[in-house]
C-alpha cells in the first residue's frame, strides 16, 4: 500500500513547501524542525493503522474505557538525515523502542555509486511493527539493503516505510523489492531522477541541510 499524504490539504503541505524553499533552507534549526513535525504527522497517521485495545483508566471522579495501543512499534532511521523525523515519530511513539543503522553512497568514478550498510543498533524485531523512515525515498536502494540488514535481528509482522519526499523509481524499487505487508509513506512523490540520483524538483541533501555540509 502506498499513502501519498501531500494530496490532501494540510499543514504537512506548508512543512514541505518550507523544506524545499531555497531561501527558508538556510535555517538549519528549522528545516530539521519541520522535518521533526512531519515525523510527528506520520507518527499519528500510521497509529491509526496499528492495533488497539480498550482499557480502564481510573480518573479522580470514576473509570474510563479509553483505547490504547496494543502494542508500541520499533521506531528505526537511517543515520544521519533521518534523526530529525525519528525525533518526530518518537516524539508520539514515547515507549517505542528504537533501531539506528548507516547507509552512504559510495561514488566511483565513473559516476556510478554503491550503497554501503554499516553500524547497526536494534532491539529484536520479531513479530513487531517496525517503522523505518528516511526523508529522502531517492532510488530505494538504502531502504531494501538497510531492512535486508536489519532482518538478522527478526523479522517484523508490518513494515511501514516512511519519507518526506519520494521518487516514483525509488517507489517501484521499493515496493518491488520489500516484502508484501510493507505500507509505504510519503509526503509528496516526485517524477524525476538526475543522472547522479538526485530526486528532482526534491529539495537537496537533507542531510546537509540538516546537519552542515559533509567533507
Amino acid at each position: 500500500m502506498i499513502i501519498e499524504l501531500g494530496k490532501h490539504n494540510s499543514l504537512l503541505n506548508q512543512f514541505i513547501a518550507e523544506l524545499r524553499n531555497t531561501e527558508v533552507q538556510s535555517d538549519s534549526m528549522r528545516f530539521r524542525r519541520n522535518l521533526e513535525r512531519i515525523g510527528e504527522i506520520f507518527a499519528y497517521e500510521i497509529s491509526k493503522l496499528l492495533d488497539w485495545q480498550e482499557k480502564e483508566i481510573t480518573t479522580p471522579l470514576g473509570i474510563a474505557h479509553v483505547p490504547v495501543l496494543k502494542q508500541q512499534p520499533v521506531v528505526s532511521t537511517i543515520l544521519r538525515a533521518g534523526l530529525p523525523m525519528h525525533q518526530g515519530m518518537l516524539n508520539y511513539f514515547d515507549g517505542a523502542e528504537n533501531a539506528f543503522i548507516s547507509a552512504y553512497r559510495r561514488h566511483h568514478k565513473d559516476g556510478t555509486f554503491d550503497v554501503h550498510v554499516e553500524y547497526l543498533s536494534t532491539p529484536d524485531l520479531t513479530d513487531k511493527v517496525l517503522i523505518l523512515c528516511d526523508p529522502m525515498l531517492a532510488t530505494g536502494t538504502s531502504m531494501v539493503l538497510t531492512y535486508q540488514a536489519m532482518l538478522t535481528r527478526g523479522k517484523p509482522k508490518h513494515l511501514h516505510v516512511v519519507s518526506a519526499i519520494a521518487s516514483s523509481a525509488g517507489v517501484d524499487y521499493v515496493k518491488k523489492h520489500l516484502p508484501e505487508n510493507t505500507t509505504i509513506w510519503a509526503a509528496a512523490i516526485d517524477e524525476e531522477l538526475t543522472a547522479q540520483s538526485y530526486i528532482v524538483p526534491g529539495l537537496g541533501d537533507a542531510g546537509d541541510l540538516a546537519y552542515g555540509i559533509k567533507l
